[in-house]
């Protein structure tokens, strides 16, 4: 799975617990409809496996709840088989791939300190 569709996944899971985050759909000049986007901007970071590891404890510390992606869903073909490689998985032995979380600007600043944006 390509690092695009691995953030696609993880954006869904922002947008299907903040439907707020999702904008009004879009019509071109000719009247055809197009799919609502979420409204507001997805700062996207590069990380190894520690430091998305850190990003979580820090973001869960804050009360925030991230949406995940491990490197054992590559393995699955379906939701509720992603979701079963996550259960099987203790927190601190999961292999993150990605993390997708929504908050105010300040707590997020605090969990991302020290990673970069994504190149």
């Amino acid at each position: 799975m390509a690092k695009a569709q691995r953030r696609s996944f993880l954006s869904s899971g922002v947008a299907a617990a903040f439907p707020g985050s999702i904008g009004e759909p879009y019509q071109d000049g000719s009247g055809t409809p197009y799919l609502s986007l979420i409204g507001q901007p997805i700062l996207i970071y590069g990380a190894d496996a520690p430091a998305l590891s850190r990003a979580l404890e820090r973001a869960l510390t804050r009360g925030v709840t991230p949406a995940i992606y491990t490197e054992d869903m590559f393995k699955t073909t379906h939701d509720a088989a992603n979701r079963e490689a996550v259960r099987a998985v203790q927190r601190a032995d999961l292999n993150l791939v990605g993390l997708a979380m929504r908050a105010e600007r300040k707590v997020i600043d605090k969990i991302v300190d020290g990673l970069k944006f994504h190149s």
